[in-house]
This record gives C-alpha cells, sequence and structure tokens, in this order.
C-alpha cells in the first residue's frame, strides 16, 4: 500500500514498476518469445499478406528469425495474430526485423533496461536527440505491446514500463535543456554531470503518467514550476523568461512530428489558470495560487502528482507544501459535488448515457475506467486528509487501501480490480492497432473484431460478453456512492407547448420534475413561443428558446422550489430587451443555466435585482468573468472611463449606477457560484464602495463647483466608517460616512458666481454626495448613506471642520464615539488632506486611556444595546449573545485600551485587529484562536445571508438553497452541524468578552 507523498519517493516508485516488479513477480528472464502465454486470432483477410512477410524475415535476417521459430512454435501464429491485426506493430516490426527478432530472444524486463540506459546517454545536440527518443519511442512501442499481448507482463508491469519510457524521454530532454543553458551562461548548475540536481527547474507529471499508470498511446500532462532561489542565475529578473523559453523547447523536442514520428503528445493545461499564465509559474506563484485560488478539481488533479524530471527534490518540497491544500483534515463534501458534476457532464454526452458495446467510451462511458478512477480518489479526497496512507498514485493500490481503511469491502474492490484490468488491457489493444489515443470501441462489426481477437477473443459475441458484465459492476458501484438522485441528461418525458391546450403527458413530465402548478409552467412557456415578450420576438431568439427548454426545465427543478426558481426566471426573460446572445450563451454554457438557476432558486433578493436590472448580467457574459477580480486602480480606471464618456451629470450619475450594481451582482454570483469565498466579498464590495465614493466625490465638487466656484486653499477627504470603514461590507450594506473640510485661514467664502459661505459651501457639497450616492434616478441607486457619525450627530452641519472635528474627538467624544473611530478609514477626496486625517484619528486612538474607565463604558454600553435590541436567535448574527457586537466591541477596546503601547494593532478591520492584537500580546492566543474564526464564520454566514434573504432568517422557512449555501460556505457537513457550531461559536465569543472585557449581567428575554 502506498502511503503519504511525503514519506513515498513517488519519483523512485515508477521506475521500480518497469524492472523490479516484474524480475520479483515471478523471478521469470527467459527470452520473451518464450513466455507466450495468451493466443491473438488472426485477422483472416490479412493472415497470408503476413505470412508472407514473416516468411521473406530469414532473407533479412538470417539464422537468427529461423532459430527463433524452430525454438518457440507458438511464435510464428502469434506474431501473425499480432500483425494481421495492428497495422501500427507490424509496420514497426517489419520496418526493423533485426529489432524485432532481438526483443523476442531476450527477456523483456533486460530489452528495457537497455533501452532505458540509452535513453540516458548525452546527444551531441538536439536534431541528435529528438531523433534518439523517437526511435527509442517506437523500440518502446514495440517491446511493451509484445510483452502485454503475450502475457508476460501484467497490468502494472505495462504501465509501470510506458511511465518509465516516458520519465527516461522527459529527463533526457530536461537534462539536455539545462546543460544547454548552462553552457550558454544562463544558469551556474551546481553539478553539470547532474544536471537536474539543484537545477530549481521542476517538472510534475499528472493524471495517469504522474500516478505511473500511463496508456499505450497516451498523452503526457505536465506542470513545470521553478525555484530560482534554488540555483545561481545570470539575470535573476530574467527567470521567468529563461524557464518559460525551456518549458517551450521540452514540448518541441517531446511532440513535434519529423521523419522518425514523435515521442508523447505533451499537455500543459493543468497548471495554475492556463488561459492567464506562462507555461512555466515561480513556485512561489504556485503556493500562492493554490493558497487562494485553488479549486477542488485541482485538488482532484494534485493527488496524482509527481516529480518526473528536473530538480526532483524541489518537487517534493513543492508538493509537500502545497499538501494542505490537496489533504484538508476535514471531510470534504463539496469535493464529492465537484468531481461528480464533472461525471454528469461527461455522461451528457451523446453515447454516454447507457452501457453498450459498439460505439462505447470505455474511458468515459458508463461503467468505464474514469468511474472506477473517481470513485476512487473521491474517497481519498475525503479521508485523505486524516489518513496518510490513502494519499497514494495507483489505483489499484488504493483500492486495497480503502479496503484497510475501511470505506470499502473485499468484494468491492475485488470486483474493481478485476473490471480495471480488463478494461485497460481493452484500452491499450485499442490504441495498439493504429497508436491512436482513442477510448472508444469501434461501431463497425469488422473493426470491433479487431479489438476482440488482440483483447483474445475469436468472437465479437464473446469478447462483448465478458466486457458487458464488468461495465455494468463497474456503473452499480459508483451509482451506488455517488448517484443517488436519478440522471436527467437524456430525455425527460413528454415536453410539447404548441396550440393553446395543456398536453396531459406534458403536465405529468412536469409534475415529476417537482413542479407544484404545472399548468403555469405551461401557460408562460406557450408565451415564450409566441413571442410576447420582446426577447422572444425574433424568430431566432424562439428557435433558440425551444431548445433550450428541457435544459432549462431540468436546472430549475433542481433548485429546491422549482414554481418559484421558474416564475423568478420567466420574470427575467421578461425584463429582457432581446435574448438571442444570452440564450446562445445558455446553449453553450450549461454552467451559466445552472447559475442563473441558483439565483433564481437559492438567492430571490439577488435574482429581483436580476430581474429589475438584467443588463447586470452583461457582465457575466464577459469571458474574464471569472478571471481575477480588477483591483482599486482597475475598478477606479473602469468606473472613470464610462463616467468620462458622460454627456451630463445626471447621466454620470446613471453611468455609476450601472458600474456600482454590475460589480456588486459580480462580486455576489462569484459568492453564490463558489468563486469567490464570503471572507474575500467584504474586501471585494468595500472597494467598490470605495471608488464610487471617490470618483462621485470629485464629479460632485466638479458639478459644484460650476456654479459656486471653489474655496482658496479648500479641501476635502471622506472617511467611512462601520462596514465599509473595516472592509467587511455586504451586497446590502448601508455607508457610514464623514466628511471633512478644511480650507485656507483668511477664506470667508468661495469664488463662483454665486459665493457660498464655507461652512456653507460644504454643507451644500456633502448633500450633493449623498444625492449622488443615495438618489433614485432611472437606473436606480447606490447606496443608503448615513452621516449620524459626525461629531454633531444629526443636530449640526453635514460637513465637518478638520479643526472642529480634532477639537471634538479631543475633547469632547463619548467612548463609543472613538470605539466607532476604530473602524475609520479615509476613501475619497484630497491625499494630502486624508493623511492628516489619519493622523488625527491615529492620534486619537493611541492615547493613554484609564483603562478601567473604558471598561466600564464598554460593558455598559453592551448591556444597554443588549436591554434594547437583545435577542435568543442565534441567525441574528448580529445581536445575539456572541455575536458581532461582541465580536467588534472586544476588538475596538482592545485597541483604545493598549493602542497607546502598541500602535501597530490599530486597525479599520475587525479581523486584522484582533490578529495584530495576539501578535503583539494584547490577546492571548487561545482567545484569539476563538475570535478570529468566529469573524471568518460570521462573515460568511452574514454574505449568504444578505444576498438570499430578506429580513430575518428563519430555517424552517427559508428555501433549502439557502441552507445549502450556507453549508457550502462555512464548508460544513450538514445544517444541523453549522447550526450546533454557530451555538458552540456564539457562547464561546461570549465567554472570551467577559474574560477580556468584563462580566455582563444575563441578558433580559426577547
Amino acid at each position: 500500500m502506498t502511503g503519504s507523498a511525503s514519506s513515498d519517493d513517488r519519483s523512485s516508485t515508477i521506475e521500480r514498476d518497469a524492472g523490479e516488479q516484474s524480475a520479483s513477480t515471478s523471478g521469470r528472464q527467459s527470452a520473451l518469445a518464450a513466455r507466450l502465454s495468451e493466443t491473438i486470432a488472426a485477422d483472416p483477410d490479412r493472415v497470408a499478406a503476413i505470412d508472407e512477410e514473416l516468411d521473406g524475415l530469414s532473407d533479412k535476417v538470417g539464422p537468427a528469425w529461423t532459430d527463433l521459430i524452430e525454438a518457440g512454435p507458438d511464435l510464428r501464429p502469434f506474431l501473425a495474430g499480432v500483425f494481421s491485426n495492428s497495422p501500427f506493430l507490424r509496420d514497426i516490426a517489419f520496418g526493423d526485423p533485426a529489432l524485432l527478432v532481438r526483443l523476442m530472444s531476450e527477456a523483456p524486463e533486460r530489452s528495457l533496461e537497455a533501452l532505458l540506459a540509452r535513453m540516458a546517454e548525452p546527444a551531441p545536440d538536439e536534431t541528435a536527440l529528438m531523433t534518439l527518443l523517437r526511435r527509442g519511442k517506437r523500440e518502446a512501442a514495440l517491446l511493451i505491446a509484445l510483452a502485454d499481448l503475450a502475457g508476460a507482463w501484467a497490468l502494472e508491469e505495462v504501465t509501470g514500463a510506458l511511465t518509465a519510457f516516458a520519465d527516461a524521454a522527459v529527463s533526457a530532454a530536461v537534462r539536455h535543456l539545462l546543460l544547454d543553458a548552462h553552457s550558454r551562461g544562463k544558469l551556474t548548475l551546481p553539478d553539470p554531470e547532474r544536471p537536474e540536481i539543484g537545477s530549481g527547474y521542476i517538472v510534475l507529471g499528472m493524471g495517469k503518467y504522474g500516478a505511473g499508470e500511463l496508456n499505450y498511446s497516451s498523452d503526457i500532462d505536465l506542470i513545470v514550476f521553478f525555484d530560482a532561489e534554488r540555483v545561481a542565475l545570470a539575470d535573476p529578473d530574467e527567470a521567468s523568461t529563461l524557464f518559460v523559453r525551456i518549458t517551450r523547447r521540452l514540448v518541441h523536442i517531446l511532440q513535434e512530428r519529423t521523419g522518425d514520428g514523435y515521442v508523447f503528445r505533451t499537455d500543459l493545461r493543468l497548471r495554475p489558470d492556463p488561459g492567464a499564465t506562462a507555461v512555466a509559474l515561480s513556485a512561489v506563484a504556485a503556493l500562492h495560487y493554490y493558497e487562494a485560488l485553488g479549486q477542488n478539481w485541482e485538488r482532484a488533479a494534485l493527488i496524482k502528482a509527481r516529480p518526473v524530471a528536473g530538480d526532483r527534490e524541489a518537487g517534493e518540497a513543492l508538493l509537500a507544501d502545497i499538501a494542505p491544500f490537496i489533504w484538508r483534515r476535514s471531510f470534504d463534501y463539496a469535493t464529492i459535488a465537484d468531481v461528480h458534476s464533472i461525471k454528469r457532464q461527461i455522461h451528457a454526452v451523446k453515447g454516454h448515457g447507457r452501457i453498450a458495446v459498439a460505439g462505447h467510451n470505455i474511458k468515459l462511458g458508463r461503467g468505464g475506467i474514469r468511474e472506477i478512477e473517481f470513485f476512487v480518489q473521491t474517497q481519498q479526497l475525503i479521508a485523505g486528509g486524516r489518513n496518510p496512507d490513502l494519499r497514494g498514485l495507483k489505483t489499484l493500490e488504493m483500492l486495497r487501501a480503502l479496503v484497510e481503511a475501511g470505506w470499502i469491502d473485499e468484494e468491492v474492490r475485488g470486483e474493481l480490480d478485476e473490471a480495471y484490468r480488463f478494461l485497460r488491457k481493452v484500452e491499450h489493444r485499442l490504441q495498439m492497432i493504429a497508436d491512436e489515443q482513442t477510448h472508444t470501441l469501434p461501431s463497425s462489426p469488422e473493426a470491433l473484431e479487431t479489438v476482440a481477437r488482440l483483447s483474445g477473443f475469436e468472437t465479437v459475441d464473446a469478447f462483448s460478453a465478458a466486457l458487458r458484465p464488468y461495465l455494468e459492476r463497474v456503473q452499480g458501484h459508483y451509482a451506488q456512492l455517488f448517484e443517488d438522485a436519478p440522471s436527467l441528461s437524456g430525455e425527460i418525458g413528454s415536453l410539447v407547448f404548441t396550440g393553446d391546450e395543456d398536453d396531459p403527458e406534458t403536465l405529468e413530465t412536469l409534475s415529476a420534475l417537482g413542479f407544484k402548478r404545472p399548468q403555469e409552467v405551461t401557460r408562460a412557456i406557450r408565451a415564450w413561443h409566441f413571442g410576447r415578450y420582446p426577447a422572444t420576438r425574433s424568430g431566432r431568439g424562439r428557435e433558440l428558446l425551444t431548445e433550450l427548454v428541457p435544459v432549462i426545465l431540468d436546472a430549475l427543478a433542481r433548485t429546491d422550489n422549482a414554481d418559484v426558481a421558474f416564475n423568478a426566471f420567466d420574470r427575467f426573460v421578461s425584463q429582457l430587451p432581446a435574448g438571442v446572445q444570452l440564450f446562445s450563451l445558455l446553449k453553450s454554457n450549461p454552467t451559466l443555466l445552472g447559475l442563473l438557476a441558483t439565483i433564481m432558486g437559492a438567492a430571490p433578493k439577488l435574482g429581483q435585482t436580476l430581474t429589475r436590472r438584467p443588463r447586470v448580467l452583461d457582465a457575466v457574459l464577459d469571458p474574464a468573468f471569472f478571471g481575477a477580480l480588477p483591483d482599486a486602480d482597475e475598478t477606479g480606471a473602469l468606473l472613470e472611463r464610462s463616467l468620462a464618456e458622460s454627456r451630463s451629470y445626471e447621466e454620470a450619475l446613471d453611468r455609476a449606477r450601472i458600474f456600482g450594481q454590475e460589480q456588486v451582482f459580480l462580486v455576489s454570483v462569484r459568492v453564490l457560484s463558489g468563486t469567490m469565498s464570503p471572507g474575500d466579498a467584504g474586501h471585494a464590495y468595500a472597494r467598490i464602495a470605495d471608488v464610487l465614493v471617490d470618483h462621485l466625490l470629485a464629479h460632485a465638487q466638479a458639478e459644484f463647483a460650476e456654479t459656486h466656484g471653489k474655496v482658496p486653499g479648500g479641501a476635502v477627504a471622506v472617511l467611512a466608517l462601520g462596514k465599509l470603514g473595516g472592509s467587511e461590507m455586504t451586497a446590502a450594506s448601508d455607508l457610514d460616512l464623514i466628511l471633512l473640510y478644511d480650507h485656507d485661514p483668511d477664506a470667508d467664502g468661495s469664488d463662483g458666481r454665486k459665493e457660498l459661505a464655507p461652512s456653507q459651501y460644504y454643507t451644500r457639497l456633502t448633500q450633493r454626495l449623498v444625492a449622488a450616492l443615495s438618489a433614485p434616478t432611472a437606473e436606480g441607486t447606490l447606496y443608503e448613506v448615513d452621516f449620524r457619525l459626525r461629531p454633531s450627530g444629526n443636530a449640526g452641519p453635514l460637513a465637518t471642520r478638520l479643526s472642529a472635528f480634532e477639537a471634538y474627538q479631543s475633547g469632547d467624544a463619548w467612548a463609543w464615539e472613538h470605539m466607532a473611530l476604530t473602524r475609520a478609514r479615509v476613501v475619497g477626496g484630497d491625499a494630502a488632506l486624508g493623511e492628516r486625517v489619519d493622523a488625527i484619528v491615529r492620534e486619537v486612538l493611541s492615547r493613554s486611556r484609564d483603562v478601567e474607565a473604558l471598561r466600564t463604558d464598554v460593558i455598559e454600553m453592551r448591556r444597554r444595546i443588549e436591554r434594547e435590541k437583545g435577542t435568543k436567535d442565534i441567525w441574528d448574527l448580529k445581536q445575539v449573545a456572541g455575536g458581532l457586537v461582541d465580536l467588534e466591541f472586544i476588538a475596538q477596546f482592545l485597541q483604545l485600551a493598549h493602542a497607546h503601547e502598541h500602535p501597530e494593532i490599530l486597525s479599520s478591520n475587525t479581523e486584522t485587529a484582533l490578529r495584530a492584537a495576539v501578535a503583539a500580546g494584547c490577546l492571548d492566543r487561545a482567545s484569539g484562536e476563538i475570535l478570529m474564526p468566529a469573524t471568518r464564520l460570521y462573515q460568511a454566514l452574514t454574505q449568504i445571508l444578505r444576498l438570499s434573504v430578506d429580513g430575518p432568517f428563519k430555517p424552517d422557512a427559508a428555501p433549502k438553497g439557502v441552507q445549502d449555501l450556507l453549508i457550502r460556505a462555512v464548508d460544513a457537513p450538514d445544517f444541523s452541524r453549522l447550526q450546533a457550531e454557530l451555538t458552540e461559536t456564539q457562547a464561546a465569543v461570549r465567554r472570551t468578552f467577559e474574560t477580556v472585557v468584563g462580566p455582563l449581567a444575563a441578558p433580559e428575554k426577547s
């Protein structure tokens, strides 16, 4: 059984498979010709020509051929069977009869060992190397096929030999390229005799190659990384350029077709974000990507990652570094859904929905090789984080490990093991015929007979009778593990929407799908067909929508409330100005349709936004949607580009609303689709608000100045507090703002045609800003804006002069106002004034305080809030005991109490402040380990609830889809466990509050 990647040398395991394993299996080292245990029936239409070719070998090779045939009477019929069924092997053998004789006269293990040794010999130049590798590939192809067909090697030996040759070929190319770079002075290798050692160039084999399970005509999947710190480079700044060039030459050496053929088709698309990254990435970038952005499918792929060439020590170190990403300690049920969804997509391809023989894909089809691999890999992902024995590379070894770990029983293992061996045998013979990377059995009887004969069967009927039970057993085990719901990827029943009357069978189909009011569905769909909506008035739009109807109904039926989801989708279609573009996209992109179904079924609040403003979907249609989010500068540039096209101030406000709605929708959709963590969403929403406040302030100032001019020396800065200040916004957050201003001491008015006194000027400007952010226009609104946290509260002017702000905060502010100030962050306006504001805020927060008086104030404040708003509802995440208010009060108390001695703990973000407090010793580590995960838990749940629910969340009344989103957001196994974890967390946070700040009286019952 293969153990953890950290304890098992992945590199050497595969090399042993080709040689030592064969020898140890039975100790046989006799010639291949003497080890024939399989018979291959000849193709009757071609056998005469093959016999003639075999007869002619005596003239070409001499007595060696005659001696070989005489020593083994079964050899000639065996070769006639092989060559009459495989044109590819026939051409190699008859093109080089001496090679054929040599391979049959030696033990295959010895032939492979000699071949691998030749591959390791240095070549004088790249052309010679390419020739060496291609000729070696032909020899390996013939050797391994003959040993396989003869029955001399078991499956592990065949796949091990295929993989060993791939390792030798890739390593030879890498050594040559590294030496070339060394000779040209691009890098200095520590040991030119062993170029890979210490080169920092990492080549990982993936998939079947990484696992040592290559098939006969396999591509090889590679990921290439480099660690520039491990090798001396002539120009460290050019590390990426150098290793990218080496990688491109590596691919050229391996897959370029020459007169000698090719070595391996090479695929580099499993690397992180292949559409946007170079073919060789730094190890640092890889770690950052996997930690921040890695997907479940990449975890599944990395299970089989193995250093195959280059600096294998560096490769093992890299795999050890990313092991926590691959192997999570908690049972990962989200990964099951991801892997299962991939399998369902595969099954949706025509011909994969049923078990067959002719035309069946033995890799991807029902009961095929991929189902066995998924059966094993998914359970590895679930349990491998806790059990290192389940982290091996090989499918069959991991089947045995799953038995030992108690995940499956021996009978299941035995049946899957036997099926895997048979299917891989058939797969190899399919590919031996013409050296094609195919997994689909032929549809024509004649071609299928060829596969049957190579597989050891005399007739197609006999072959089919053997194959079908294996497929059925595999499908049964896979279905039991994964497919507890029927697939709707094929026909889902009668769906007729023509005429004015309902079709009874259609109503039955809709009811079976889960629609409670099927008549309403048929009525709406007939309206689509009749072109009653703008989106369906064109013939092409109706045609596309007609084709989509079964898929749409399927997707919506999968939501928790099919009728609600359908009605929301119908309203959405009714608001579309046109439909061809969207319907075409949905037809070619089922993922987007699933996303829309999720929004309509599980996030009705977001669905309402989409229905009211369907234009926000335009941003989702952008191919870059699932790429990296723009940073603040890029977001600002996008907004300014749109605002610059405005012909009036009013149009600028409309454009700002369109921009804000689109950007917020994009972040929201990313959260719902699982492509952005809820924790990251708070920063993303805040970044959007920052940009809008800053740019709308600038436009409001410019428009205001046209009438009122400017105040000499005047400048403004916008200070954000609350959720925006802390970069913890949700899609529904208000903006808590203060507008601060300053001007020349002797300025007594603005210089415009309508002069205003400075205080009046900035008050009116603030009103313009509030309107720019919150006033409804034809394109809706952006944010609710709250200025009540300004020094004068609701009683005084909206704008505050900087000196008044400083004086108030220094002498008159209450403790709660300083607590609110810990969340302050400048988000717009004049940069120089903003720096002065930041300095004042920092100075105020860093003052020495009477900690006990502060403690008393904070406790009393919390008691008062609890008396007024306290609740026992655990889903009132803010007000419940141990909820967000407690968390934020702890962070604010710590900052005010300790910033005088530890100014480094100041941060407007709650989690950052808590982390800094632990680092500074102001908060014990045990408390930090309660509070920081609690912060992430509350924020994740809040993000989902603000997207999905209007008003209080009532689990019993909420759609199950909302519960599912909450479960996924925090990676909980089920909703009951989530509620239990939430209850425990709130209790722990309350205990921590009373430990850190002080005891609270028991809250009054709500």
